[in-house]
């Protein structure tokens, strides 16, 4: 069976009760909800969280929340891959046949489900233990600089400096969005990243929301897309 698995604390510092804090009419967690519904890829939804009051949400929207997560995996320092180890763990508890899961994580409101859907397919097509959503850096990594105390400039990769942009191999970074994987790759590896195979979106709909800031610009972009015309 492949299952959706959202991990969801509730110990959210910067932006606190972010999981279901509301984000344009709905709590924040309904849209990763609601895009796993919607994709028709899974035998159950699931809501890994340490929290009462995000669990009680997640069931009114749909959500399964069958088990708790301990709050030793729920702290600010806790990786990903053993959450959802866990969450493999109590499922099969359950009497659960887990095959495939999807990560997804509770602050994606651009997220869509035919990005889980084109992701899967590309997944079963490959030959890595991952697939998770990738874009373009917006600028060439290679010209990046630091910025000194003094505020004076200084290139990163000096090699680099004179190199025209149009002439530098294009990077790529994780949009923080959905992982797929296999059982045995979410509880035998120890890292995503490192054999994965990556799906392509565009740069517009990723938003890292993380701060007040970051929050208030995805509002803004979502009511956008939303009054001006239908996105996919």
């Amino acid at each position: 069976m492949r299952f959706a698995i959202i991990p969801a604390r509730g110990g959210s510092k910067r932006i606190p009760r972010k999981n279901i804090r509301d984000f344009c009419g709905k709590p924040m967690i309904a849209y990763a909800i609601s895009a796993a519904q919607q994709s028709g890829l899974f035998e159950h939804v699931l809501v890994s969280t340490d929290d009462a009051e995000i669990a009680e949400m997640a069931a009114f929207l749909g959500a399964e929340t069958p088990f708790t997560r301990p709050s030793e995996l729920a702290d600010d320092h806790t990786p990903t891959i053993p959450v959802i180890a866990h969450a493999i763990q109590s499922c099969e508890v359950l009497g659960w046949d887990v095959d495939l899961i999807c990560c997804i994580y509770p602050a994606v409101p651009f997220l869509q489900p035919m990005d889980l859907q084109a992701a899967l397919k590309l997944f079963l097509e490959g030959h890595a233990d991952f697939c998770f959503p990738v874009t373009k850096f917006p600028s060439a990594i290679q010209r990046a600089m630091r910025r000194t105390v003094e505020g004076n400039m200084v290139p990163i990769y000096p090699e680099y400096e004179l190199t025209r942009t149009q002439d530098l191999e294009p990077a790529y970074h994780d949009t923080g969005q959905f992982y797929w994987g296999a059982r045995t790759s979410w509880l035998e590896k120890q890292r995503i990243h490192d054999n994965a195979v990556g799906y392509l979106i565009p740069a517009w709909r990723v938003v890292d929301i993380d701060t007040k800031e970051d929050w208030e610009r995805a509002e803004l972009l979502y009511k956008a897309l939303n009054t001006t015309r239908r996105w996919q």
